[in-house]
């Protein structure tokens, strides 16, 4: 038996859990002091639906699950691959999101503003920062087509990363809209226009050079990759300017009502700044995207986006959505390596009984403890300061002992 857990999944010890729950409960305070609900939906969701998802590149990662019995058997005597699998594991919370408000949208308040925070599956190829489950802790506003949603997302989120201890951060922010508006009088296709994007996406990477080399090779019109090259070595990225050259100007304006707005709200806690080339790489984003990064850590701690059109997929109908993700797995790694110590934590003791001991009495003074003290009841060993010390290299503070009122410290001072 193989004791080690599969590859890009994790197993957790104490010290971990104990910051992933803090992490969680301050991020799952600020949302529901927000006025936010949460909800769950299962891990399983129908292979139909995770296909028509539009989650761009995710789609290639999903964990798909064979049919069963005569089922299976029929699947392979057809000798059809898609046949073989009728459900998979989520990849992310948008679908499942869609799925559940198509199905109780009737029981729900409108706006909906609805938390979700579970383990989400992608069959990545393990690496650092990249596994093959994660949490994901999700806002996302249904029913709201106004900027309002995306400013309160914004306001949100920032609020539950400063409530962690995250500062120094940017939340960029664009619209695919006045992106593909922008190509598009550039002279690139219409139907091209999200492969072009994905290209354009890549510009803090690879340059204008490298843009220009890409969309070279992929044989777009010489015209509208020189308009593109040209905007791009100009250097000025102003939302003014590329706002005048989409037709639709209430993108713009919009856009630039979310930016002053967001820029009221967050004072000198945080930054917000426009970024022509974000893009994100679900395809159901439909409007305003954004991400958050820390000029400290590479990436992004934080993304979201507009998705109007996601749950008229179940429904037929168009019901406007947009939701924000904390990047919860990153956030809590960046804080372990720094040695986040958990604010206002209660110092750990550890109240020792003899084995002879009335049980009853012990978790009794245990329980007067906890006032102070996270306890953890132990029966005392024979080698004392063996123990004791132990106790200490575990991080407990101090010991106590149930047949006498002495509290022994450990290390450091105990309260």
């Amino acid at each position: 038996m193989k004791i080690q857990p599969l590859k890009g999944m994790r197993d957790y010890l104490p010290d971990e859990m104990r910051l992933r729950d803090y992490v969680q409960g301050e991020i799952l305070k600020t949302y529901r002091a927000s006025g936010f609900e949460r909800i769950a939906t299962p891990m399983l969701e129908d292979m139909e639906n995770l296909d028509k998802s539009d989650g761009g590149d995710n789609l290639n990662l999903i964990f798909k699950v064979l049919k069963r019995g005569d089922k299976l058997d029929a699947a392979l005597a057809s000798g059809s691959e898609k046949e073989l699998s009728d459900m998979g594991l989520r990849y992310d919370l948008t679908l499942p999101l869609s799925r559940y408000y198509a199905a109780n949208r009737a029981n729900l308040p409108a706006p909906f503003k609805v938390i979700q925070t579970d383990r989400v599956f992608r069959a990545e190829r393990p690496q650092k920062g990249r596994m093959r489950e994660f949490v994901q802790c999700d806002i996302d506003i249904l029913g709201d087509e106004s900027v309002n949603a995306e400013i309160e997302l914004i306001d949100v989120t920032a609020r539950a990363l400063l409530s962690i201890g995250f500062t120094d951060f940017t939340v960029n922010i664009n619209d695919r809209r006045m992106l593909r508006g922008m190509l598009g009088t550039m002279g690139f296709p219409a139907d091209t226009l999200d492969s072009v994007c994905v290209t354009f996406d890549k510009l803090d990477k690879v340059g204008a050079d490298g843009v220009r080399a890409e969309l070279t090779e992929k044989g777009f019109p010489a015209r509208a990759v020189e308009a593109l090259d040209d905007f791009l070595r100009a250097g000025d990225f102003a939302l003014e300017r590329v706002a005048a050259l989409c037709e639709d100007r209430s993108l713009g304006e919009n856009l630039q009502r979310v930016l002053d707005t967001v820029r009221r709200l967050a004072g000198d806690r945080y930054a917000i700044a426009y970024c022509p080339s974000l893009v994100r790489g679900q395809g159901y984003y439909t409007g305003m995207v954004f991400e958050v990064t820390c000029a400290a850590f590479s990436g992004a701690v934080a993304g979201g986006g507009r998705y109007d059109e996601m749950i008229g997929k179940f429904i037929g109908q168009k019901v406007p959505a947009v939701g924000f993700s904390i990047g919860f797995e990153r956030i809590c790694g960046i804080l372990m390596d720094q040695g986040f110590v958990i604010p206002a934590d209660k110092q750990k003791l550890a109240l020792l009984y003899r084995a002879d001991a009335d049980f009853a009495p012990v978790l009794k003074k245990a329980e007067a403890l906890r006032e102070r003290y996270a306890v953890t009841v132990l029966m005392q060993q024979k080698k004392l300061g063996k123990q004791l010390g132990a106790l200490e290299a575990a991080g407990f503070a101090a010991a106590a002992f149930a047949d006498n009122e002495d509290i022994k410290e450990l290390g450091q001072k105990a309260e």
